[in-house]
């Protein structure tokens, strides 16, 4: 007959809620087997009455007796094997977590049911290695309701549960183990982090915008007061004084224009300075792991520094340009009134300065063969239109004008500002300006802003007009050979330059752009070869 000890082993006679040998030992109505004081313990601490191993729920408490036969072999076993047995009297005084089914502290907690064990039982389980629970470091932050760790993450409620929670509170609700929400909140904070690192370099850049404005504007301020100085030493004995009220204005304006760059960028170095204080939280928080503060603080993180909307705060140097000029104007007219030539003069200067700003934004555009009117000729480079005599033989495209002898630029800008310039010279008729993606190409068409068109243009070799509602008859000292078209989009500006000669033709101001803006060309009629000369676009020459 084969001996006791073949049969018996200390796994089968393990309490599954304290994994030690069993204590008066206890079967559950599912015929599970634990000790009696870790079930009644168990219970205790629970909101309902269930197992602990299959989950089966008792509508009321079991009356639970000693099972004699397994207490038998419990005590059976005790005396053929008791080197097996593992102690339950070691404490640990460092501990900070207690070990639920009794008073000694724990060294690990478990997470596939039972709460925590002191080191002696783990040593036990570590032997055996046939129960399968998760083990961890002993958890400070338990359940306050269950006084069992916090293990799953509540979307609905957005807080952490334990294994109780989710069975009661919490059931049905979308939960997930702390792990792998913290993962996911690891995920959104690098993705806040880079968000940061974005708004950093864009106030960077725009730090290197204003002193790019600055230092033009110092440099358009320089050529102003030195022509001025010029204008005014010819001037009569009796408006010299004028002089350096002009020339103070300037100054005055120039400072006030350093003082703002020096306070934006001020507030700029401030907010790279919260924003990249907030990125290294992100940085040594993303790599945490405790969960629990990454959960708690996640919210405040991932809230950016109160910053200033930037994208309102315009540094061009042509606005700063023309405030100067509006100042300077009205002292040029108080104290040279009767000087109109000298003044003419200084405008055309002031003129020749805005010509260079503006020149900055220039932008290449080439010529949209599927847009040109049958008549018209367009070089291979598509920099270059003329009117032919004959129709070509060319698809009737939606985008086609027909029959105003028109074509548009390829490129199209819906932001921004841009500049480009086009020799107009050897023709008696022409028409320039910018239209709107959507604008009618076919049959009659008026030329406004209320039909998308904003331009200007030639008629009969000297009368230029405005193509506004009404029409602007425009008055040009000379005849322009080159003219060069600049458009703010969200200002709503479109500026026309008589280039040769450094003069303001036209602007129209106060336009709503909501679409893509495009270049238009019309090289006007041939007339028999009176009007043959093409239009150029050529390349912007910076002056100096």
């Amino acid at each position: 007959m084969a001996s006791s000890s073949s049969f018996l082993s200390e796994e089968q006679l393990r309490c599954s809620i304290c994994l030690d040998v069993f204590t008066d030992p206890v079967s559950t109505p599912c015929g599970h087997n634990f000790c009696m004081g870790c079930i009644k313990e168990y219970w205790d601490n629970c909101s309902k009455t269930q197992c602990p191993v299959c989950k089966e729920i008792y509508h009321e408490r079991p009356n639970l007796c000693v099972n004699t036969f397994i207490s038998e072999l419990v005590a059976r076993f005790r005396k053929l094997a008791p080197e097996n047995l593992s102690s339950v009297t070691e404490l640990h005084s460092k501990a900070a977590v207690s070990c639920d089914p009794c008073t000694d502290q724990a060294i690990k907690s478990c997470l596939g049911g039972v709460v925590s064990f002191f080191k002696t039982r783990l040593k036990l389980q570590m032997v055996t290695k046939k129960k399968k629970h998760n083990r961890m470091d002993p958890v400070e932050n338990t359940c306050v309701k269950h006084e069992s760790p916090l293990q799953f993450f509540c979307k609905d409620d957005q807080m952490c549960v334990c294994q109780f929670c989710t069975e009661g509170d919490h059931k049905g609700h979308n939960t997930v183990p702390i792990e792998e929400e913290c993962g996911e909140k690891k995920f959104y904070l690098m993705k806040t982090q880079t968000e940061f690192q974005e708004m950093i370099q864009e106030r960077r850049r725009k730090i290197q915008d204003i002193k790019n404005a600055v230092a033009i504007r110092k440099k358009s301020t320089k050529e102003e007061i030195s022509t001025s100085v010029k204008v005014f030493n010819s001037l009569l004995c009796s408006i010299e004084t004028s002089q350096d009220d002009l020339v103070d204005v300037m100054k005055d304006e120039q400072r006030a224009a350093e003082r703002q760059a020096e306070g934006l960028i001020k507030d700029l170095q401030k907010e790279i300075t919260a924003l990249q204080r907030r990125n290294s939280e992100l940085e040594k928080i993303s790599h945490t792991e405790d969960h629990l503060h990454l959960l708690q603080i996640y919210p405040t993180l991932c809230s950016p520094p109160h910053t200033k909307n930037w994208a309102d705060v315009r540094t061009d140097p042509e606005l700063w340009t023309v405030k100067v000029c509006e100042a300077r104007m009205k002292t040029l007219r108080r104290a040279v009134s009767e000087l109109n030539q000298l003044f003419n003069k200084e405008m055309e200067k002031l003129g020749e300065a805005q010509l260079k700003v503006v020149q900055i934004h220039a932008v290449d555009v080439t010529l949209d063969p599927d847009s040109a009117e049958t008549k018209l000729i367009l070089s291979a480079d598509g920099k270059q239109v003329t009117h032919g005599d004959k129709r070509q033989n060319l698809p009737n495209k939606p985008e086609r004008f027909y029959p105003c002898v028109c074509v548009l630029g390829k490129e199209g800008f819906s932001s921004g500002r841009f500049y480009y310039e086009v020799e107009v010279g050897g023709k008696s008729g022409w028409t320039l300006g910018v239209v709107t993606e959507s604008i009618n190409r076919k049959g009659k068409i008026t030329m406004s802003p209320t039909n998308g068109y904003w331009t200007v243009c030639l008629r009969n070799g000297n009368v230029y007009t405005a193509c506004a509602s009404p029409s602007v008859p425009l008055c040009l000292s000379k005849k322009a050979q080159k003219v060069g078209v600049f458009v703010d989009y969200e200002e709503g500006l479109v500026s026309f330059y008589d280039v040769e000669n450094s003069s303001h033709i036209y602007s129209f101001t106060g336009q709503t752009f909501s679409e893509k803006l495009h270049p238009l060309f019309c090289p006007g009629l041939n007339e028999g070869g009176k009007n043959a000369a093409p239009l150029i676009i050529s390349p912007v020459t910076h002056t100096e």
